[in-house]
């Protein structure tokens, strides 16, 4: 029988967060590491608020949230701020219940602000990172660079060629012929662009 295609929005859920993450999901380590550091750094957090006054998120949510960011390559806080409202894995990471509302992003930057004039978010980083180490997490044989996000003023006809660089002849290979333009071979040696001059081919 075929089901009906209707959606009722419930009144209560019984699944958490925690219940939705699969166990064997790559962020919980990181998550148990961020916590431990955490742990770590709670007196030092204590000394930057006040005793009284209005609560203020909480410093380890705060954390937690900047680490998210840096690990989903979001490139704001406002972009951040909308994962939150409905991405189950990122507020399970943060800390959020499910029916908790987001903060402002204004709101969330001022507070990020204070931990970063404390030194307290490079101690943490610093503490998670040294954790990654202990448990042999992290190489330095190779490092991976996303060039999608790297931006050049400089189309392929803005190359010209250099005045002191020779020509390079293309390679005899019939089967695989070199690629040219304008019937002479582009190298970053022999041409460079008029329009951005660190722009590489």
């Amino acid at each position: 029988m075929r089901g009906q295609d209707t959606q009722q929005a419930g009144l209560f859920s019984y699944l958490s967060p925690e219940e939705r993450v699969p166990a064997t999901h790559p962020v919980r380590p990181i998550r148990q590491y961020v916590d431990t550091a955490l742990t770590t750094l709670s007196s030092q957090l204590a000394t930057l608020y006040a005793r009284t006054g209005r609560p203020s998120i909480a410093p380890e949510k705060l954390l937690r949230a900047l680490l998210l960011q840096v690990l989903s390559s979001l490139r704001s806080e406002r972009l951040l701020m909308e994962e939150l409202q409905y991405n189950l894995l990122f507020r399970w990471f943060v800390g959020l219940d499910l029916d908790a509302p987001v903060w402002d992003g204004t709101v969330f930057t001022k507070n990020r602000d204070r931990l970063l004039a404390g030194q307290i978010a490079t101690a943490f980083f610093e503490q998670v990172l040294a954790q990654a180490k202990t448990h042999r997490l992290l190489a330095d044989e190779h490092f991976t660079v996303d060039g999608t996000l790297l931006e050049a003023w400089a189309g392929q006809k803005s190359f010209k060629r250099k005045t002191d660089a020779t020509p390079i002849p293309p390679p005899e290979d019939p089967g695989n012929p070199s690629v040219d333009f304008r019937g002479e071979r582009r190298t970053n040696a022999t041409h460079v662009s008029t329009t951005d001059p660190e722009a590489r081919l």
